[in-house]
């Protein structure tokens, strides 16, 4: 007899396991889903015919694909006053930039605090995780302001220099190196390295995922960035502004405006897949999971 209740007991405890695989299962595919829909919407419009852009109810699929969306983009934007590889260059050269730049301050400032003790350094932790709740929009105003005080407005070092420094990265960054044993600095001191020897050829060589992970977030952020109000000069100017003004004439360019969009998210998914393995390496051991 007890041996019967113990077996019905653990069927019934690998049933509420089946019960709650299958439930997360379930959560996880239609959360999936809905993060998926808007790009599947963006792609399908993209290939739409216009006059398929205004069926109502809508069409969640073409009924007569064309790629004369992507066709009329690339004659818009041909026809502006510098050559589209012009555009195309600004962004490539203002992406790889920021993207090695900010991996490289990020590095160096997450080391200092996450092992190196001085006064307020815990005040700085603090800020950098209350500026994680704000959104970059807010601090355009200033950044404008001291751009212009530099005498760096409409010049390329104007989209550069205020995209370097990310908060974001910086709390991956000092989050990872957190978990680096102080034994290793302490080995490291001990054999006569410096703070800067420390950390660009003990501790940084181990945080491989972290800087993916970062350059990720700093590759997305560097592509779009558009800097109308920074930049004014045609041939500074960069991709996404230059598709963005194409798009805005209203619903006549509702399908160049989706061809420009899936045009624009190539190059962060590519980068993304070939640097993804490495992301959840680093939500494991940076605490973020926590």
């Amino acid at each position: 007899m007890t041996d019967t209740s113990k077996l019905k007991a653990s069927n019934k405890r690998a049933g509420r396991r089946i019960g709650g695989s299958i439930a997360i299962f379930l959560f996880l595919t239609v959360l999936g889903l809905f993060m998926v829909f808007p790009i599947y919407l963006a792609i399908i419009t993209s290939i739409k015919p216009v006059e398929e852009l205004f069926i109502f109810p809508p069409k969640f699929y073409p009924m007569n694909s064309t790629l004369d969306n992507f066709r009329d983009m690339f004659r818009v934007l041909g026809q502006m006053w510098v050559p589209f590889s012009r555009y195309v260059w600004n962004s490539v050269f203002v992406t790889v930039v920021v993207t090695v730049a900010q991996c490289i301050v990020a590095s160096m400032a997450a080391f200092v605090l996450a092992k190196c003790k001085f006064p307020g350094n815990g005040i700085i932790n603090k800020i950098i995780v209350i500026s994680l709740l704000y959104n970059s929009n807010v601090i355009y105003i200033m950044q404008y302001m001291v751009m212009s005080e530099l005498n760096l407005i409409n010049t390329t070092k104007a989209l550069i220099l205020p995209s370097i420094a990310s908060a974001m990265g910086l709390f991956l960054m000092r989050q990872s190196m957190s978990q680096v044993p102080d034994a290793m600095i302490e080995a490291a001191k001990v054999d006569g390295a410096n703070l800067f020897t420390t950390c660009w050829r003990i501790v940084i060589p181990n945080q491989k995922p972290a800087l993916m992970t970062m350059s990720i977030f700093a590759f997305q952020g560097a592509w779009n960035i558009q800097g109308g109000s920074l930049v004014y000069d045609e041939a500074k100017k960069t991709l996404p502004t230059v598709v963005q003004q194409a798009a805005s004439a209203g619903l006549a360019r509702a399908g160049v405006a989706m061809a420009a969009a899936v045009f624009m998210l190539i190059p962060p998914v590519v980068f993304f897949m070939l640097a993804q393995k490495n992301v959840i390496e680093t939500m494991a051991h940076s605490g973020i999971k926590d």
